[in-house]
């Protein structure tokens, strides 16, 4: 079963063992960099050790001070840390798709809340400073919309709302009930 607790340390053993040094060793050869950027950082270990980008971001973050990946664990967390006129809109998002499919789960993965069925994400958000980004998983479902979604800034697989936006409930549900029909 995959470890779901975000510890970056969980990388250590794989680290050792693949680049044939202590973590100890690794944390002393960023010590020893003249930059502190994160990006610098990644590069030295990749470009240098070959590192995956999944081991050189651990022990990075790891030696930057963040000893896990999660920040939140649940939905009530998550609303808690973000601007309220944020948590106003991100709830009645979430409220007007559950009205119609209460039984999709409300769940927290990559640090942010989305619906899901079963082990299939039907739409997530991710908010910003100046905006919110939502994440119908599904680049087709994008296309599908994309002349009702024409007033957001759309990307291949996400558009944008302000924080403060007039939630479209009937958007929203027709967005959910069209990835809900891509599911087998």
């Amino acid at each position: 079963m995959a470890d779901t607790s975000g510890d970056r340390s969980r990388f250590f053993p794989a680290i050792e063992k693949k680049y044939g040094e202590k973590i100890q060793h690794w944390i002393s050869r960023l010590q020893d960099l003249e930059t502190t950027k994160y990006p610098d950082q990644i590069a030295y270990l990749r470009e240098n050790y070959g590192f995956s980008q999944a081991h050189a971001n651990a022990l990075v973050m790891y030696f930057r001070g963040s000893t896990t990946s999660k920040r939140v664990a649940t939905p009530s967390e998550y609303f808690k840390s973000i601007d309220p006129v944020a948590r106003k809109t991100a709830k009645l998002i979430f409220s007007s798709i559950t009205q119609k499919y209460p039984d999709l789960e409300l769940v927290i993965a990559w640090n942010q809340p989305m619906l899901r069925q079963g082990k299939a994400y039907i739409i997530g958000i991710s908010v910003s400073k100046n905006h919110m980004t939502i994440n119908p998983f599904s680049d087709d479902v994008i296309k599908l919309f994309k002349k009702r979604l024409s007033k957001y800034t759309v990307n291949k697989t996400t558009f944008t709302v302000p924080l403060d936006w007039k939630v479209d409930g009937v958007l929203l549900r027709s967005i959910a009930k069209a990835r809900l029909a891509e599911l087998p």
